[in-house]
């Protein structure tokens, strides 16, 4: 069967199409809870090495596919690689995070690059091209971008921050200047995430893990209006592009995102209230998640309940079964197995 005619469950769900056996993946499903992973992160040097090497990054995507046949890979990379390729300076100091320099006013703001240099993300591009011919045809293959809300965060700042105050109060005193930052991400995202379709993605992610802190005003200019000109604008060139939102603490703003920014999917974390998800979400589109990373860390009969309750919550409908977030660095890959047979034993 060639890779065109093949059936990706994954696909299939985002398509507007129930399965089964719900497709099951995990947000940072390759990285540091697997031994082969700190093993090849050892060798490569820096971070974004690990990200820019087409070999590694490629063999990191693969990973979890070998141990776990999931039924989707996600490109191994980071958010923060639309700034660098806009010419900012990032690195990733070990145990701290990533580190920018800081556009923290208007001035420093002016200094912005408004066209990245897509030169420098060839070699994502060029992971995406290795992991598709590996891939099983049945696999689907994800890309991803940082939506511009989250990216900005970083970039006003210089790294992480509890609250993401230093964004937020830009936002409030510079709103024009905190506009030109997000605009900028969007031409660019666009541009990004077309180039990873093109090198055989296929179905996109935006993540927005930082929308939560936003107010509602403030959720729909910074969160839901950049995700929506991302969507229009990848659709204008690829209309029946698949893409995944994910703004994160969303909560009773997920319906408006939904509604505003045609994604045909949102993530939603292990806090979403299940009945107001069903009608009011997963009524409109396909939900994604929303397995506690702490109770996949647990085990045992606590993880088994949680499993069943994503399932009972959301199985009926369009499910791709996932976690709430990113999975944590400590938890056994026993508990990921014990998690993966459990949901390839639904039948609904």
């Amino acid at each position: 069967m060639s890779q065109q005619a093949a059936i990706k469950p994954f696909i299939e769900v985002l398509a507007g199409r129930r399965q089964a056996v719900p497709p099951l993946w995990m947000m940072r499903q390759a990285g540091r809870y697997l031994p082969e992973y700190r093993e090849l992160r050892a060798k490569a040097g820096s971070f974004l090495d690990l990200c820019f090497n087409p070999d590694h990054a490629a063999e990191v995507t693969l990973q979890p596919i070998r141990r776990f046949n999931f039924d989707a890979a996600i490109i191994f990379s980071d958010i923060l690689v639309i700034p660098h390729a806009l010419g900012r300076a990032v690195r990733f100091e070990v145990g701290e995070g990533p580190r920018l320099d800081p556009l923290a006013t208007p001035a420093q703001i002016d200094t912005l690059a408004r066209q990245a240099d897509f030169s420098k993300l060839e070699p994502v591009y060029e992971a995406l091209r290795r992991v598709r011919r590996e891939l099983a045809p049945e696999i689907a293959l994800i890309g991803f971008c940082g939506a511009p809300w989250t990216v900005a965060t970083y970039m006003v700042a210089g790294q992480g921050t509890p609250d993401q105050a230093p964004a937020r109060m830009l936002a409030y005193r510079h709103p024009d200047a905190f506009q030109t930052i997000i605009d900028v991400l969007v031409e660019n995202s666009i541009q990004y995430l077309l180039g990873q379709l093109k090198a055989g993605a296929d179905a996109l992610q935006i993540f927005d893990t930082w929308a939560g802190v936003l107010p509602p005003r403030e959720f729909v200019r910074w969160s839901i209006e950049p995700a929506k000109r991302i969507v229009a604008g990848v659709r204008k060139q690829v209309p029946d592009a698949k893409i995944i939102g994910f703004p994160r603490g969303a909560g009773g703003m997920l319906p408006a995102y939904v509604d505003a920014t045609g994604v045909n999917a949102v993530s939603i974390d292990w806090a979403a209230e299940p009945s107001m998800i069903r009608e009011r979400v997963q009524n409109r589109v396909a939900v994604q998640g929303n397995l506690d990373p702490l109770a996949l860390i647990a085990g045992g009969a606590a993880l088994d309940r949680a499993v069943d309750d994503v399932l009972e919550n959301f199985a009926k409908g369009r499910l791709i079964f996932n976690l709430g977030h990113g999975i944590q660095p400590e938890t056994p890959i026993a508990h990921v197995e014990q998690m993966v047979k459990r949901v390839r034993a639904y039948r609904g």
